[in-house]
């Protein structure tokens, strides 16, 4: 095809995620982008948009979370420096909040509910609920959606940016890159954003796994895989040095130990990290007080259900029983002191050797991506390449569990299309000139 052939827009949007598909509907929203001639593309690698978000919440969709929008910063990462993630992403949050978002939903008939500790469904419980919206919002728009359309090369050219893709090369007056991160490959999100970015001269920060489980090395719960923990403990050591302590919901896997509490720490651990895992709601000192009692007061019942007693779960307490080196009979008045202790450390302070953390293909999300430093949080536009825009996490930003990962793709396609839009009406409004 020839460049005069190529079809020309006004925005291509690289990417058919939550970003993206929502930037180009908030674009097309500002600039009345409802007429035949086509104006707005997205580009989609897979043949439907929004894969990922059919798996989001277990494909119930947690959407976002229900505390306050000026809290939300404090739940990512990433960055070059502590909070960096935080102040870059100020602005968006504040663009489009998640009150904003629940509105935006609700307008075209979809409620929500909220769950203890704040995490936002769609009443549905279904992730197929928020995409059909979309979409239709999209078509109605006059949004065109192309499926099955890999990007292999973004240039930028004078006056705008000529797109590559599987099937054919098209034009643009600015780009939005909203790839996704590296994570769930097989939902299409493949890391192809990172070498767009890198093509134009961007950095990007090497991408990761984040909210990922944890491999524990000589793993001795595996017997127990299945049991989950609410207000658990879990404090991570590097080279004998606290590096964090939360308190939050644990999950005993197979090899090691996930849940949110686990997986919203993840991106601050790393191979050979020490781990303490506190498997009940109260701390060791409590635990002893409380463990100790139970055991004056009955000194003939077994040590096992004297920790049943004190809150943990009966297979732990029989395992950890073991570890210590007790048989299944052991009473409280046999109990050795050297042995309460054990029993005590392994159920308020578990010591867990981290081998590796989930990969890529287990991560719920990517950490790492294009420097914010090169990027104007204002407007989500490159500072280096004069309208080339990014939205979601293609961006060196990573939410924790609850529905901050969603909201930040929200937030930030929402602001993107903002500064997209101001552009085409100065622009249309020169040309009138």
């Amino acid at each position: 095809m020839s460049e005069a052939a190529q079809p020309r827009y006004q925005v291509a949007v690289i990417g058919g995620g939550p970003a993206g598909l929502f930037a180009a509907i908030r674009y097309a929203e500002r600039t009345s982008c409802s007429c035949k001639e086509p104006r707005i593309v997205v580009l989609e690698r897979r043949t439907h948009p929004c894969r990922k978000l059919l798996v989001a919440g277990s494909g119930q969709c947690n959407l976002t979370h229900s505390g306050p929008i000026e809290d939300f910063a404090d739940h990512y990462g990433g960055g070059a420096k502590p909070g960096a993630a935080a102040r870059f992403l100020k602005p968006s949050l504040l663009e489009f909040s998640n009150a904003e978002l629940l509105a935006w939903f609700r307008a075209r008939g979809l409620d929500f509910e909220e769950e203890e500790g704040g995490k936002v469904f769609p009443v549905t419980r279904k992730a197929s609920s928020v995409l059909d919206i979309l979409v239709a919002e999209a078509k109605r728009l006059g949004v065109e959606i192309h499926g099955e359309r890999r990007v292999v090369s973004l240039a930028a050219e004078a006056g705008g940016f000529i797109i590559r893709t599987s099937h054919e090369s098209i034009t643009a007056d600015s780009v939005l890159v909203a790839t996704g991160g590296a994570s769930y490959p097989v939902t299409g999100s493949s890391g192809d954003g990172y070498a767009l970015a890198a093509e134009l001269g961007h950095a990007v920060v090497a991408p990761r796994a984040a909210l990922a489980p944890v491999y524990v090395a000589g793993f001795r719960l595996a017997s127990v895989a299945g049991l989950s923990f609410t207000g658990a403990g879990l404090t991570v050591r590097r080279d004998g040095k606290k590096t964090s302590s939360n308190i939050g919901d644990i999950l005993i896997t197979h090899r090691g130990v996930s849940g949110p509490l686990v997986l919203d720490a993840s991106r601050g651990i790393r191979p050979g990290d020490k781990l303490e895992v506190r498997f009940t709601d109260i701390d060791l000192d409590a635990f002893r007080e409380r463990f100790d009692e139970l055991l004056a007061a009955a000194p003939r019942r077994f040590v096992k259900t004297v920790l049943a007693e004190c809150g943990l779960p009966r297979s732990l307490g029989e395992l950890f029983c073991r570890l210590a080196g007790l048989t299944d009979s052991a009473i409280a008045a046999d109990l050795k002191r050297s042995a309460r202790e054990m029993l005590c450390s392994l159920a308020c302070a578990c010591p867990l050797d981290v081998a590796e953390l989930g990969n890529l293909d287990e991560a719920m999300a990517t950490a790492g991506g294009v420097d914010l430093a090169e990027v104007n949080a204002k407007t989500m536009e490159s500072r280096l390449v004069p309208g080339l825009f990014f939205a979601g996490e293609v961006l060196d930003v990573d939410g924790d569990t609850g529905g901050y990962n969603l909201q930040a793709a929200f937030s930030t396609g929402a602001l993107a299309a903002k500064a997209l839009a101001t552009k085409t009406l100065v622009a249309s409004n020169m040309q009138a000139d």
